[in-house]
């Protein structure tokens, strides 16, 4: 691990804000009393900082990836809506999710088996072992977890195994990741399905980028015969965020409240923070703005395409900014 940059000296009335642009338009702002740790992988650029408002906070090539306090407004809908829907996950797969987040999520299903963790970035998940017990919270030394460090796509493709739930817990479709965001790839998940089984991934955002995430939208509607949107604000990501689950024949619309929190219920998960009956439908319940959105033609993305998104500026590596209080 490299050396930690020094953090501002609170004598000096000094305070240091990490700065995110989600579009040329737009960004957002956190402020940082302490970067902890800090690693520069073959791969990327890892940082941990501390944060007043979010606790301990993974920031990957400078933009946010999750925090001890706010996680549940992500992982929880991206693993629960879909596993609530089939009703009974025991094999499961995260691609990504090298901080345990999602692994922690699925892990909590008591007929869970067993969950892989295909990550590609060693070091991602050292980090979060390290700084970020509060996300994982253990599931790292479950002994139903099996972690594969390597390319997320090569595994799929030359997986034998099929899982009933797949969690894409990626980062944002820039550069190398789009081959994990094209129909070709789409299509080894569903391979990697059982009959019955659910995917889900994060589609970004419709406010900023829209575009892509109809483009996304039209390449898993291009593989499975039911992909159901859904919306939930992540405080973080500073927007409203979009997620999809998608399925050979599970709908999450034919849940009722009602049958959400037995199902709930049944598997012990009574004490989640975000999700449950009541939220399930809101956050399927899409406003016209994104129907609208989504009613649009829009290409799917395919092997070899970019995602040049007009309203996309992908996150640069950029560092604390130090400012006088």
């Amino acid at each position: 691990m490299s050396a930690p940059a020094q953090p501002p000296s609170a004598s000096a009335g000094g305070s240091a804000f990490a700065v995110e642009q989600l579009s040329p338009d737009f960004g957002f702002y956190l402020r940082t009393t302490e970067l902890l740790a800090e690693r520069r992988s073959p791969m990327q650029h890892i940082e941990i900082v501390h944060t007043p408002l979010f606790g301990r906070a993974m920031r990957i090539d400078g933009c946010f990836m999750t925090s001890e306090r706010d996680e549940f407004f992500y992982h929880e809908p991206m693993v629960h809506l879909p596993a609530i829907a089939h009703g009974d996950p025991r094999q499961a797969l995260v691609i990504g999710g090298g901080d345990g987040g999602a692994a922690h999520q699925l892990l909590r299903y008591p007929n869970m088996a067993r969950v892989v963790l295909a990550e590609l970035d060693r070091d991602v998940i050292d980090m979060a072992r390290a700084w970020l017990p509060a996300v994982h919270r253990g599931a790292f030394d479950d002994p139903r977890l099996t972690l594969h460090l390597g390319d997320g796509r090569a595994f799929i493709e030359s997986c034998e195994s099929q899982f009933d739930q797949v969690v894409l817990d990626l980062t944002d479709p820039f550069g190398p990741a789009v081959a994990l965001y094209t129909c070709e790839f789409y299509r080894a998940c569903r391979r990697a399905l059982r009959p019955g089984g659910v995917l889900s991934l994060h589609v970004q955002s419709p406010i900023h980028r829209g575009p892509t995430m109809a483009r996304l939208m039209a390449s898993l509607q291009s593989v499975f015969p039911v992909v159901r949107p859904y919306l939930q604000y992540v405080p973080l990501y500073g927007t409203l965020w979009a997620m999809a689950m998608a399925s050979d024949r599970v709908d999450p619309l034919t849940l009722t409240a009602a049958q959400v929190d037995a199902r709930l219920a049944g598997h012990g998960l009574t004490d989640l923070q975000l999700y449950g009956g009541d939220t399930h439908h809101a956050l399927l319940s899409l406003p016209p703005f994104v129907k609208r959105l989504l009613a649009e033609p829009a290409r799917p993305v395919v092997d070899g395409d970019s995602l040049d998104d007009p309203s996309l500026d992908p996150c640069a590596d950029r560092p604390l900014r130090l400012v006088r209080d």
